[in-house]
């Protein structure tokens, strides 16, 4: 059969568009996975060829989990992309894929749960473009615990650019349960357990936010860490839909509502950490300061943790009567605590001394003074001293006759907001404090996000409904004990914990939860500074066992373990410091309850255990030696809302 050129050509034409066409269409959708280290997490990002006008996110990702050799889904469909004053990064063309790098550092805590951590990872590098051919560089990082991406702009503009919002948006399966705190840029509030994703105060939540799957054993705490001053914080939101949490940056308070991120080129967005795993594998995980920048402090022996006597809690009041301040140094003193907080209002003591006096009395006990600071950011605090800390020349001068009189460290307070400026005063504050040796102490402020390793002279936190709130309310008398076993799953996980924990007598508002429970939170809540709240008659009236506990439980820790728990009900928690395990266990319940847990861990055929649990009623204590062999189970008895410590040697 003859076939005429021109019906050669026609047929060679269409197999060519019939090519190009296929070529084209199995182009439209790319899939790129990434392994953790192990090979139990999985990323893959999915990206979508569109039209000009389509409006969706055109990359996204989904996380995997393998539990017993099978593939379970954590999160589909996660939209990508952010916007800024210059340019839209949303619908986007993939430019290049990054090799996989494996990330392999180790590093070292001064403070926290592990002394000795482990950065691993495998990464990679997405580049991306948008109609205007502007670039967005996305980075992901897989850990063996969990994954974390950052968002990179080069430079593409030599103008200051705002990085106004992100289009980011985690995907959260139906059903999934859920420990979110209500969005408040103090992140004192609690954390309600709900499985639609409903809120009574709105629909924006603080990080960091629990979740556990129900498709698969699988438990994942989505925060952020690693900001800079060119990052303001953020927030999740589900107002569009209760299933599909939105990332946005935060706003300031009333007269800082400033929004976005201001910055010259090239910038980097904060990380998105999403940890995951076993409940025990998140507790225990350190991938916010993983991801976060080493330490910029090459000399670090100034920097010690400790117990600190702290005043405010019984009388609602600082440090303005010197004989009361006196008599916190003296506390400090009997139970060898190494630091005495003086308090808000120390420009205004009276009655007998100044705050001079007050820190040389200190001093001549052997005892380190720090003090406390208005940052001067809000509209709305009066407490004194105010508006030393807000610029630097004020912040240097103060500091330095810090120095002249021998304080070891501050506490400031009272913050405006998450907005960019604040992040900046945060870290501004950190590296001054650094330059003179000061340890430092945030209060009505952000949560942590990693500084710690960057600056660790950042000794703890506030950002937690602690126990100032017996002052305010009796909000606490009755959900104390189900927030304190709900903390170490949520906030406690990704940073020291400023609670000001151990009350035994009342404040303004009494407790209920037991003398047993109240013990337990030396350990179970992580603070490099720890300060104890109560009274100095509340704490001299104890036995000499859990007196003698108090005197030397540490507050810095080798290593940390979940033994046992569930947000909400109980906790267990193991930490090691030197060659002794200190052990807490609080029961969040209204009804009498057995801790159980294993010490099979510690690889040894027995061992003694010193334990300090409730007695027969919740403002008593019993003490006892059990003899633990290997395989089998300790039990522990405790009251309602009780609780225990427990010491291996």
């Amino acid at each position: 059969m003859k076939i005429s050129i021109k019906k050669v050509i026609i047929i060679l034409c269409s197999m060519l568009t019939w090519c190009s066409y296929t070529a084209v269409f199995a182009q439209k959708k790319q899939s790129f996975p990434i392994l953790s280290p192990n090979g139990k997490i999985r990323v893959v990002l999915d990206y979508q060829v569109q039209g000009a006008n389509d409006t969706t996110a055109s990359a996204r990702f989904q996380v995997y989990y393998q539990n017993n050799g099978k593939w379970s889904g954590v999160m589909a469909s996660n939209q990508l992309g952010l916007y800024t004053d210059q340019e839209q990064f949303k619908n986007l063309t993939l430019k290049s894929t990054g090799t996989i790098k494996r990330i392999d550092t180790r590093y070292e805590m001064v403070s926290g749960k592990r002394k000795l951590c482990e950065n691993n990872a495998n990464e990679s590098t997405f580049s991306f473009s948008n109609a205007n051919g502007k670039l967005l560089n996305i980075v992901f990082r897989v850990y063996n615990d969990g994954i974390a991406f950052r968002y990179v702009l080069p430079k593409w503009s030599d103008q200051a650019v705002n990085i106004k919002d992100e289009y980011t948006t985690f995907n959260i399966p139906t059903q999934t349960e859920r420990w979110a705190q209500a969005y408040d840029p103090g992140y004192e509030d609690f954390y309600p357990h709900s499985t639609n994703g409903k809120g009574e105060k709105g629909q924006e939540w603080s990080y960091p936010a629990l979740f556990k799957s129900k498709q698969a054993p699988v438990w994942y705490l989505i925060s952020e860490a690693g900001n800079s001053e060119f990052n303001a914080a953020s927030k999740l939101s589900n107002k569009a839909d209760l299933n599909q949490y939105k990332i946005s940056y935060a706003a300031g308070r009333k007269g800082f509502e400033q929004q976005g991120n201001v910055s010259n080129l090239p910038w980097n967005s904060q990380w998105h950490t999403v940890t995951i795993g076993s409940l025990e594998t998140v507790v225990q995980s350190t991938l916010i300061t993983d991801v976060s920048e080493p330490s910029r402090i090459a000399q670090k022996d100034w920097i010690k943790p400790g117990a600190v006597a702290w005043i405010y809690w019984a009388y609602n009041h600082g440090s303005r009567d010197y004989q009361k301040a006196l008599e916190y140094t003296d506390l400090a003193k009997t139970m060898t605590w190494p630091y005495v907080l003086i308090d808000w209002e120390w420009d205004t003591m009276g009655n007998g001394g100044k705050l001079e006096d007050a820190v040389n009395y200190a001093k001549s006990k052997g005892i380190k003074p720090m003090i406390w600071y208005n940052s001067g950011t809000t509209d709305w605090s009066t407490s004194t001293p105010v508006d030393r800390m807000r610029t630097r020349d004020k912040r240097l001068k103060e500091f330095e006759w810090l120095n002249k009189i021998g304080v070891y460290g501050i506490k400031v307070d009272f913050f405006a907001g998450d907005q960019q400026d604040m992040m900046k005063l945060y870290l501004d504050i950190l590296k001054d404090a650094a330059d003179h040796h000061l340890m430092v102490n945030f209060h009505g402020a952000t949560i942590p996000r990693g500084w710690s390793r960057t600056y660790p002279n950042l000794m703890s936190v506030e950002a937690v409904f602690g126990a100032e709130w017996y002052n305010n309310g009796d909000v606490m008398t009755h959900k104390a004990a189900v927030h304190n076993t709900t903390l170490p799953f949520t906030r406690n996980v990704i940073g020291s914990m400023d609670y000001t924990p151990v009350t035994f007598s009342n404040s303004q508002h009494p407790h209920i939860t037991s003398y047993g429970h109240e013990l337990a939170l030396s350990v179970v809540f992580e603070s490099a500074l720890q300060h104890f709240a109560d009274r100095p008659e509340a704490y001299y009236a104890l036995p000499d066992a859990p007196k003698n506990f108090l005197k030397t439980v540490p507050t810095a820790w080798d290593e940390t373990r979940l033994l046992s728990g569930f947000p909400g009900k109980h906790v267990v928690m193991a930490r090691k410091r030197g060659t002794k395990w200190y052990i807490g266990g609080l029961n969040g319940q209204e009804n009498a309850k057995i801790l159980q847990f294993s010490l099979d861990f510690l690889n040894k055929k027995q061992a003694n255990i010193n334990i300090i649990q409730d007695g027969e009623n919740d403002k008593s204590f019993k003490t006892e030696t059990q003899v633990w062999r290997k395989g089998q189970p300790v039990k522990i008895n405790c009251l309602p809302r009780g609780g225990f410590v427990a010491v291996v040697e």
